[in-house]
């Protein structure tokens, strides 16, 4: 399927032309937003009627309005604005990995993440376009009450836009630094009495200050919505995303020192072409209202996704370490051609009622996916014989015929099949107390088929994950809550000698405070939380290429969030967080060692003011990060013993501008500029010779017209 603008503008503007508006529902405005809420007083991903200011746990959104004001087109634009949140490693700028609270999921493919209640990341999916995202839901806390198989320190939720009964349509464009060049459409309406559309798309070509770096993009992503019967709605959600780019390790420490070495610097092979990574996602739901009335609404609510995701092409990646003249990187050349699929089906009953004084929220449901994941690999390892390296202070890049042939190195299918129950009550303990209660049983299948050698590991662990949390509602302003849970997450793969991986287990306590203005416009959360996690599985520092299970790990610390609105013009974001995560048992780590990526510290501001003429409006504002500085490799016991240097990332500070100005009814420029003082920053690593170096300073200019 090939994408460009002129396919997609047609695409888009076909469609409402034969779509007449009503006047039904709350029009939702398309396109990027003059004016919008920050704070948010409810999340799907709770699955409770409960206001987030009477739920027992902490909860960010990052509203459709925030996404604007930041300027950002991919989910990792944002994650430095949200308290408790830090950025992993994201393969070679392949996929999003984040960590919450410090706990991050699988080494490689990253923590477990939801789109609109689903698993929106088992399996391979690229860098999320923000095209079609409404709004982010970050739910701290263990979640697996909810959602089976996830991290203790929370878990995200990814909400779509969804079809509006008012035709409108946007059409955006940008153009920036280092070759950066966007357009997107949102386009949505009724297509008849009872059958609304949305179609979001967006193509993208980003140049980076890394040499050899240009990636492509492109998503589709069409939405319907269908009045069945009274009380009777089907829902479609569909998504396309090709990502199309180098595989960028970034750059390497020399000595321990990454300054050594050019933040443009690319150790790989420009002759080696790009990496593609492709995905398709259909998500339908049917909702039947079966009793609404005398305050008490039933409903059922069953749901089908399908996924597919394919990663394909080659890549040179760098060894673990440089060779003793600090200057010679032995590297690997590897082929990839992985696929996955991924299918669920989920059943839920959800209703209001009202017995023996007591209000109850109730919700019980049965979800099933069935798995598979293919992995063939084909790689060339460097050896003294054949070393395969580069100079990293002085290279010198390959032509196609001078690149090593790969041999067969893995070819694995991996098949996964759970089925779970789950059942969750908030109850309504008179006018100050609020009570949720949830527990989910999962019944989990693995199998890791070798093909080169016949072997295959299985196992079948069985999961019970209870939830309990409590909320005091002091004043209309003011909540103290506090709650603990349990968790687990099935690993996949096998260490070096075949074995299957042990899941994580986890269990989490939070406990804060909560406040919201009296209009309802603003809000904070403050909470304080301690995680601890056994069976982690990390890198194999002995045995590249693999996983071990790690011990054990602990996080405590807090924090803390505020959004909304100041007054009728200023309106802001502000997040903050102290993490104190380690290693706390393990045979191969150091005890008390740090969680890779994962600073102490780190907090945000996002400061927006609106103003100007009617006619004319005009918006300023900007935005500043801070992170400490954190570990950028494992620790292992030997290097701890010999007294070798902990290999950190250094502290970093940002800034941002953002300014839009309209300049006809229906039309607005913007402009955005990120690295406001170009300062040099590293965002995340794998190992002192993968680190990732933050974007040099940049300025896009955008167009937006609705019409």
């Amino acid at each position: 399927m090939k994408l460009n603008s002129v396919y997609l503008a047609g695409a888009v503007l076909a469609v409402p032309a034969c779509a007449q508006a009503q006047d039904v529902d709350v029009v939702e405005v398309v396109g990027r937003r003059s004016a919008g809420a920050y704070h948010a007083s409810e999340a799907d991903g709770a699955k409770t009627d409960l206001p987030l200011r009477e739920l027992p746990q902490a909860v960010r959104v990052m509203s459709r309005q925030s996404l604007d004001d930041l300027g950002a087109t991919r989910v990792d634009d944002a994650l430095d604005y949200v308290g408790g949140v830090s950025r992993q490693n994201n393969f070679g700028g392949m996929w999003d990995n984040i960590a919450i609270r410090g706990l991050a999921g699988d080494a490689n493919t990253g923590m477990a993440l939801l789109q609109n209640g689903f698993a929106g990341n088992r399996g391979y999916h690229g860098p999320r376009d923000t095209a079609n995202i409404e709004r982010i839901e970050f739910l701290k806390g263990p979640a697996a009450a909810l959602y089976g198989a996830t991290e203790p320190g929370g878990t995200l939720n990814i909400v779509t836009k969804r079809p509006q009964w008012r035709a409108a349509q946007a059409l955006e464009a940008y153009a920036g630094s280092d070759d950066f060049y966007r357009t997107a459409l949102d386009a949505t309406g009724p297509l008849g009495a009872d059958l609304a559309y949305r179609l979001n798309a967006a193509v993208e070509k980003r140049g980076s200050m890394r040499d050899f770096v240009t990636t492509r993009r492109a998503l589709l992503a069409p939405a319907l919505t269908w009045r069945v019967a009274p009380g009777t709605t089907l829902d479609y959600r569909g998504e396309w995303q090709r990502h199309r780019g180098p595989l960028d390790r970034g750059v390497a420490a020399v000595m321990g020192r990454l300054d050594a070495l050019p933040r443009t610097r690319f150790l790989g092979e420009p002759a080696d072409g790009d990496l593609e990574v492709s995905n398709t996602t259909h998500q339908l739901t049917l909702e039947h209202v079966l009793r609404e009335e005398g305050g008490e609404r039933w409903a059922l609510r069953a749901g089908l996704a399908w996924k597919e995701g394919a990663i394909t092409g080659y890549a040179t990646e760098a060894a673990a370490t440089l060779r003793p003249d600090g200057r010679t990187l032995w590297r690997q050349r590897r082929y990839r051609d992985y696929d996955s699929r991924d299918v669920v089906l989920q059943a839920e009953l959800a209703g209001q009622a009202r017995w023996g004084g007591v209000g109850h929220d109730l919700l019980a449901g049965v979800e099933s996916y069935r798995f598979r994941n293919d992995q063939l690999m084909r790689r060339v390892t460097p050896s003294a014989a054949a070393p395969y390296a580069i100079d990293v202070l002085a290279p010198v890049y390959r032509t196609a015929d001078q690149l090593p042939e790969v041999l067969p190195a893995t070819d694995t299918r991996e098949r996964q099949r759970n089925n779970a129950l789950y059942l969750q009550d908030a109850l309504r303990l008179g006018e100050s107390w609020r009570l949720l209660a949830g527990l989910r049983w999962d019944r989990y299948e693995q199998s890791l088929h070798n093909r080169r050698n016949g072997a295959t590991t299985a196992q079948e662990p069985h999961a019970l994950s209870p939830r309990l949390g409590l909320s005091y509602l002091a004043t209309r302003q003011w909540t103290l809550f506090a709650n603990a849970g349990r968790s687990f997450r099935p690993n996949s793969g096998t260490d070096v000698a075949g074995a299957a991986l042990a899941p994580e287990h986890g269990r989490a306590k939070e406990a804060g405070v909560k406040w919201e203005s009296t209009d309802g416009r603003a809000g904070a959360t403050l909470a304080l939380f301690d995680i601890d996690k056994r069976d982690v599985v990390t890198a194999d520092p002995a045995n590249p290429g693999y996983s071990i299970v790690a011990g054990a790990v602990r996080s405590r610390g807090l924090d803390a969030d505020f959004t909304g609105q100041l007054d009728r013009h200023w309106r802001a974001n502000a997040s903050l967080s102290y993490i104190d995560a380690e290693v706390v048992r393990d045979n191969t780590l150091a005890v008390g060692a740090g969680l890779v990526n994962v600073p102490r510290v780190n907090g945000s501001l996002l400061v927006m003011y609106e103003g100007g003429a009617a006619a004319r409006p005009f918006g300023l504002g900007g935005g500043v990060t801070y992170s400490a500085r954190r570990p950028g490799d494992s620790r292992t016991q030997a290097q701890a013993a010999a007294g070798t240097p902990v290999f950190e990332l250094p502290a970093y500070t940002q800034a941002r501008l953002s300014a839009w100005w309209r300049v006809r009814q229906g039309v607005r420029v913007s402009l955005d500029i990120d690295n406001l003082f170009d300062r040099t920053f590293y965002t995340s690593s794998y190992q002192s010779t993968w680190v990732a170096p933050g974007a040099r300073r940049t300025a896009v200019l955008g167009l937006q017209a609705r019409f």
